[in-house]
């Protein structure tokens, strides 16, 4: 299975939401590999602290494989680092990153850009299932809106879902959900389904400072509790669909 994480504006969280959603599903003994897709501005690797070697532009070069590029993290999943700056990369249509992901046997984890910008569309389009991450805030609201009426336009069969990122409560994620899904199914003919919520947690942004997964710093906090539920809703034979 191939997740990508969207969003329509930075600053909602989304490659802290990839790192730990990882981390959640390595947990439940599925084999990982988190990928920064972040084409061009790439930032994984600095979040967990990692000193990559080779990257995603050495695969996409030939210069080397997924499996020498990627580096084994201790917390059970392998991470593609991204390349910061290039022009090659932000220019990229999806297509050979796409097959090669798909050939290297695990599940993939795929933490893209923000914005919408044409390589993150065409990466969008290819997943198995396109996560939009969203927060309350109105401009989350509008931009998460537009990602899904282009993924809608550039994949019409494909699956798509939203998460509801520092909600306060988990009830505010409903409020979240409720004006996206109106949204969708008044002008896009059908809706969308919630995956989950994430609470405002502040262990968050101290795991991101310590540069360690919050599930391995903070395992019992709300926002981890969080991300492991997802993980679940994502599991094979769940009804995050029905």
């Amino acid at each position: 299975m191939l997740i990508a994480i969207a969003s329509g504006k930075g600053g909602v969280g989304k490659t802290c939401l990839a790192i730990g959603l990882a981390q959640a599903l390595a947990e439940a003994g599925r084999d990982v590999l988190l990928v920064d897709g972040d084409l061009g501005l790439a930032n994984v690797d600095v979040q967990l602290g990692l000193h990559p070697g080779r990257d995603l532009g050495d695969v996409l070069s030939g210069r080397c494989g997924i499996g020498e590029a990627a580096i084994p993290h201790p917390a059970g999943f392998g991470v593609l680092p991204g390349r910061s700056g290039s022009t090659m990369l932000a220019a990229l249509d999806g297509s050979a990153l796409i097959g090669l992901l798909r050939r290297q046997g695990r599940e993939v984890v795929l933490d893209l850009g923000a914005g919408l910008g044409a390589a993150q569309r065409h990466l969008a389009a290819r997943a198995d299932l396109l996560v939009v991450v969203a927060t309350e805030e109105p401009t989350s609201l509008t931009d998460a809106y537009a990602v899904l009426k282009l993924h809608r336009g550039d994949a019409p069969a494909a699956r798509a879902g939203v998460v509801v990122n520092m909600v306060a409560q988990r009830a505010q994620a409903l409020k979240v959900h409720a004006a996206l899904d109106s949204a969708c199914r008044n002008f896009l003919g059908s809706g969308v389904p919630l995956l989950g919520a994430v609470r405002r947690d502040p262990k968050v942004p101290a795991a991101i400072r310590a540069q360690i997964p919050l599930l391995t710093r903070h395992p019992s906090s709300p926002a981890a509790q969080d991300l492991r539920e997802l993980a679940a809703r994502l599991a094979p034979g769940q009804t995050a669909f029905a």
